[in-house]
């Protein structure tokens, strides 16, 4: 239904830049936006298509995706999206869909840009970019360093040909690197194999040194993807060793081009969805590590590179919802199935356990617990073949306490909220992240409305959870440093998760909760709060930055883990920033500090 003028300027006062042009300028341009209902899947604009103007959600959700197809934003309620193509010329650099009911409010484009000409708060919040960003994923744009294979497999130049073809033919590789030490003096090929030795008719005794392509072409890591498809385009070549400070730092080949543009998380959940078997989709899983590196080095925001990583394991859940269904038979009564933590926020990073539980019909019989048993072990287990290893504190629907009759689930949340112990203060803090994966989802509407309302009318429990969400704390030290941790495994290191994105994550479901909101997400949260009137302008523009800065900080930090061959985790190590990555890290905490001071006493909002 469309909108009345005074709802549309209502609308549009609540949302930035336009909260800042004053009630005479708004009032003038909000005639001029045009409203346009879209059907869940309808396209909004294609790639390369003329942009009819700036596009702003009121309603609903749009998928905007690059060349390629793969999502780069998923766009909800307040979001504009369109302006970087009207400021290049007109042309969509991305395409966009709408992925549910939406409705649209369109500014055409000859009033977008007098708008951009005539107010300055506009002018730099559309023609703004964050330092980073960038607007694709792009193999041509990306650094070597995430393309390239390390560790390449050497051998001296000594060693015979047949030696080498026996290693490539073991390695399965089609290249070997010739090294003396950590220095690169050349490079052997299949094809100098066949036409130097098989063709030349030269013993398989020949050195490899007499027969390698000495002092190759190389790269440095810091190069782009465009540098090595040129070089191979213009030598007709199909390996290029990568050298670093004089030294072999890994190599490029045709083989890790493609791979790297054959990993998207589109593939990956179509992938998926055909498995059979938990272990076929082990097999895609294995994959999410090379494309959280694609993705950030790619130049993609944090949200979303967890939204995406987060997709897959949706549908890995629902996947092995279905695979459980047909082993055990059509399901007794009707059920759902939710995922809470990081899942349920949509916030998954390339470390994750798994947060799930059953909420099951009141009109359960004894006799249908045993098929709802067996079918949370399935998933459960198929879950942790996914990498999505067991909850250790056994928040899973396997647990029978996490797999009950909605009746029950009522009770639970009434519980918590009249005698906020602890225990009660966490299980809360978890289950309000709560967010349906598979299943029959009116099971889960009227109780999360139900336990939002007698949560933030209980200020008692409210002031329970303001000080269970403070007990995480920025890792703030003495004259302006950062507080390490002190011994253990992790010495000397930040855990950027637990005093880095859960200060705000706990702040953000705070800020739901005095609002009564129903989004779980963290990013989600504090621009609703802030919408809501929960959280003021200022300090939702500080609390969003920080908490940028951080989540995308810890991302690039796994990305970096995994390029380097290790395992991603939490843990960054100070001396790995510059002085001015530190300097800007340690104001992101400050802002989280001062934002958990004016909760906790009572302000809920910065000036």
């Amino acid at each position: 239904m469309p909108l009345s003028e005074t709802a549309l300027l209502r609308f549009l006062a609540s949302v930035h830049p336009y909260d800042s042009l004053g009630p005479a300028p708004l009032q003038e341009l909000a005639p001029k936006f045009r409203q346009i209902e879209a059907a869940a899947g309808a396209p909004v604009y294609a790639l390369n298509e003329e942009l009819q103007g700036l596009y702003l959600v009121h309603t609903g959700e749009v998928e905007v995706t690059d060349e390629n197809g793969i999502p780069v934003s998923i766009l909800g309620p307040r979001n504009s999206f369109g302006e970087r193509g009207l400021t290049r010329g007109g042309r969509a650099m991305t395409s966009a869909r709408s992925t549910a009911q939406t409705l649209l409010l369109l500014l055409p484009k000859a009033e977008f840009h007098a708008l951009m000409a005539s107010q300055p708060q506009a002018a730099k919040f559309f023609g703004r970019r964050r330092p980073g960003s960038r607007e694709t994923s792009s193999l041509a744009t990306t650094r070597v360093e995430a393309i390239m294979a390390r560790d390449p497999v050497t051998c001296s130049g000594g060693l015979t040909c047949q030696s080498a073809a026996q290693l490539m033919r073991d390695r399965r590789i089609s290249s070997v690197c010739v090294t003396d030490g950590d220095t690169l003096q050349g490079i052997l090929t299949t094809r100098d194999l066949t036409a130097r030795i098989l063709a030349a008719g030269k013993p398989i005794s020949t050195p490899v040194h007499s027969v390698m392509t000495p002092d190759p072409l190389t790269l440095a890591p810091s190069a782009i993807g465009s540098d090595v498809l040129h070089l191979m385009m213009e030598h007709g070549i199909g390996h290029i060793p990568v050298v670093e400070a004089g030294k072999l730092a890994g190599i490029v080949t045709q083989t890790d081009l493609t791979r790297f543009q054959a990993v998207s998380s589109g593939e990956m959940v179509s992938a998926i969805a055909r498995a059979g078997t938990a272990e076929d989709m082990a097999k895609v899983t294995a994959e999410i590590p090379r494309l959280l590196v694609q993705l950030v080095a790619g130049g993609n925001r944090h949200e979303v590179v967890t939204r995406l990583i987060t997709d897959i394991a949706d549908t890995v859940t629902r996947r092995l919802l279905a695979l459980a269904e047909e082993t055990l038979g059509p399901p007794p009564v009707s059920y759902l199935w939710l995922a809470c933590g990081s899942q349920g926020r949509r916030e998954q990073t390339g470390v994750s356990d798994q947060d799930n539980c059953l909420i099951l019909s009141d009109d359960l019989n004894p006799g249908d617990e045993a098929y709802f048993e067996q079918f949370a072990k399935i998933v459960c287990d198929g879950l942790n073949s996914c990498g999505y290893v067991y909850c250790p504190g056994g928040m899973m629907a396997s647990n029978p306490r996490w797999r009950q009759p909605l009746h029950v689930w009522r009770s639970y949340f009434r519980g918590w909220i009249a005698k906020p112990d602890p225990e009660a203060q966490m299980l809360a803090s978890v289950m309000f992240d709560l967010r349906p994966i598979g299943g029959e989802a009116r099971l889960f509407a009227d109780l999360q409305q139900e336990t939002l309302k007698a949560a933030g009318a209980n200020s008692i429990f409210t002031a329970h959870m303001i000080s269970n969400s403070l007990k995480h704390t920025p890792p703030l030290g003495l004259l302006r440093g950062l507080a390490t941790i002190r011994s253990g495994e992790h010495r000397n290191t930040l855990d950027m998760k637990h005093n880095g994105v859960v200060p705000v994550v706990d702040l953000g479901r705070v800020y739901a909760l005095q609002g009564q909101l129903d989004g779980v997400n963290t990013r989600a949260r504090l621009e609703a709060a802030e919408a809501a009137g929960v959280l003021s302008p200022s300090g939702a523009r500080d609390l969003l930055d920080a908490y940028d800065l951080i989540a995308q900080t810890r991302l690039e930090h796994q990305a970096a883990q995994i390029r380097s061959g290790g395992a991603p985790d939490n843990y960054l190590a100070p001396s790995d920033l510059s002085d001015f990555e530190r300097s800007h890290l340690r104001d992101a905490f400050v802002v989280i500090k001062t934002m958990q001071s004016a909760v906790g006493h009572g302000k809920g909002m910065l000036s």
